[in-house]
């Protein structure tokens, strides 16, 4: 099949495998999707309507947090504050999922240019009229490497000056910061961590964990290598972990190439070490599950997915899932936890 098929054909696709909810009750805040109008980064839309669609598929989605994918950005005005739109245009669904009875989008992630240092205060307070109290910080993407289907486009250095002041900026207006990196990028945001300790730091999907090009077949070293990034960002206690992303294809598992979509425990299988290992070394009060929808979508369904999670997490406490599945990323984001 195609990576990247009509919706149609991917949700006939992804219908062969059915499941049953694992623990169907297990109240779930989704701490990282998106959302677009136009063929975004997967070929199709993702609207309201169709995260409606997955959350309602069984499990107890309760909350989520919506993450930057430069959609809707404003065509005209400064160029600096056209990022603004994104979060115009979220905020409105927002207010939507909140009276519709079904997943509420609690908190929005919007995009600024952090190189801008103690200048961006002025994206940020746009940022926050547009929200109506759930904006709740940034992600700019700093996942770089040399080989070109992992290029995510320029970007400033992590150590750059500037770069610090604007992480810096966000912790002091009590701001979050969602950071995207490869994996080699890990002790370089070790870096920015303890360098900007009053800002809390979320990193996203796993640290980057890369199976594709020059890391395809070099699973068990990177997975070393890995590990001692992970150990070392776990050290500074500003810093949050995100388990998910392992649907995506630059992992190194062609689940969307597959005649038929994995079952859970084959999505979880690899995964289980990993992620058991980073929640150890954070801790489920500073890890949280996300689903990374719809882009995990080209090669898992919702249920599926968070069913892995599930499986990955049987084993711990009930109050251990209530921070994993929800409370972790409700302190994060500042959004009502669960008791």
């Amino acid at each position: 099949m195609a990576s990247n098929p009509p919706d149609n054909q991917q949700a006939q696709w992804l219908a062969q495998v059915q499941e049953d909810i694992i623990e169907p009750d297990l109240p779930i805040c989704d701490a990282h999707h998106h959302l677009w109008l136009n063929t975004g980064h997967t070929g199709w839309p993702y609207t309201l309507k169709d995260l409606h669609a997955d959350t309602a598929t069984g499990h107890n989605i309760v909350r989520t947090v919506f993450i930057e994918c430069h959609a809707q950005y404003r065509k005209d005005g400064p160029e600096h504050l056209r990022p603004v739109g994104e979060t115009e245009f979220v905020v409105e669904l927002a207010e939507r999922s909140t009276v519709s009875g079904q997943a509420e989008i609690a908190a929005i992630m919007g995009h600024a240019d952090l190189s801008m240092g103690d200048a961006v205060e002025d994206v940020l307070a746009a940022h926050e009229d547009a929200g109506r109290g759930i904006f709740r910080g940034i992600r700019y993407i700093t996942a770089q490497d040399t080989y070109p289907p992992l290029s995510m486009g320029e970007c400033v250095q992590m150590d750059h000056a500037n770069f610090l002041a604007g992480v810096r900026k966000l912790g002091a207006l009590s701001y979050t910061f969602d950071a995207f990196v490869y994996h080699p990028q890990l002790l370089k945001l070790a870096a920015v961590a303890k360098a900007c300790p009053e800002t809390p730091i979320v990193i996203d999907h796993l640290g980057g964990f890369l199976g594709v090009g020059p890391y395809k077949g070099k699973r068990e070293e990177i997975y070393r290598y890995w590990k001692g990034a992970i150990k070392e960002l776990a050290r500074a206690p500003n810093t949050y972990l995100k388990l998910g992303g392992i649907g995506m294809p630059m992992f190194g598992f062609r689940w969307d190439k597959q005649e038929r979509p994995p079952t859970s425990k084959e999505l979880a299988a690899p995964w289980i070490e990993p992620i058991q290992y980073a929640i150890e070394q954070f801790g489920p009060a500073r890890c949280m599950f996300e689903s990374n929808f719809p882009v995990d979508k080209r090669g898992t369904g919702y249920v599926v997915l968070w069913n892995a999670f599930k499986r990955i997490a049987s084993e711990y406490t009930a109050d251990e899932k209530r921070d994993l599945f929800h409370n972790t990323a409700a302190r994060a984001y500042r959004i009502e936890s669960i008791e």
